[in-house]
């Protein structure tokens, strides 16, 4: 943890002091006053500054992606990471070369890894924090590829007229089938099963 003790005519002045040499918000920092200033005899003589003792405090993004980083260097992989937000949460998108072990089968790999991060992040936020982790854009790939799916699923349903089970998927994936029939007029979707062998059922409406 980074620790810098500084100066100041007041002790508002040093921690301004502090903020401009980390170069974070106040909120990213925790004070500790270590000498009251005093004006001496006559407002001159053995007159002291303020004397404050800042700690940066850990930014829970940056400690997920130092997480990452630690197991890729592990896994000995070269990737960049590149760090995206939107309405629902924070993206952490992986570029490299050879990251098929990083994926894992339909993504199990990737999926574990982004728990994982998510545990360390929460560790240090004061609010939650939900962090999607991708590689090579396998999520929009997955997706597209699970929407394909859920459509030829749908018309077999209706052709034989029976219902079809899928198999075992995780929330998110069990949500992309879900959406794509969700105003499929003659099909309708629910899930069943305990997780996490948890399905998809297609059926007719």
């Amino acid at each position: 943890m980074k620790k810098i003790v500084v100066s100041g005519k007041t002790i508002d002045d040093a921690v301004r002091n502090g903020l401009q040499q980390l170069g974070v918000p106040q909120e990213r920092v925790k004070v500790n006053v270590l000498e009251q200033p005093s004006k001496g005899l006559f407002g001159l003589i053995g007159a002291k500054d303020a004397k404050v003792e800042l700690e940066l405090l850990p930014d829970a993004i940056e400690e997920a992606i130092a997480f990452l980083r630690d197991v890729l260097q592990t896994m000995q992989l070269e990737v960049r990471i590149e760090q995206k937000q939107d309405k629902d949460g924070i993206e952490l998108h992986m570029h490299g070369t050879d990251l098929g072990m990083l994926i894992g089968r339909r993504g199990q790999t990737l999926d574990a890894l982004q728990y994982l991060v998510n545990i360390v992040a929460n560790r240090y936020a004061d609010h939650h924090l939900r962090i999607v982790l991708d590689a090579e854009q396998f999520r929009e790939r997955r997706k597209k590829t699970l929407q394909e799916l859920a459509d030829r699923l749908a018309d077999r349903v209706i052709r034989s007229k029976k219902e079809v089970v899928l198999e075992p998927m995780s929330p998110q994936e069990r949500k992309v089938i879900h959406s794509q029939l969700q105003q499929h007029p003659k099909v309708r979707t629910f899930s069943r099963g305990e997780e996490p062998g948890r399905r998809v059922v297609i059926v007719l409406r």
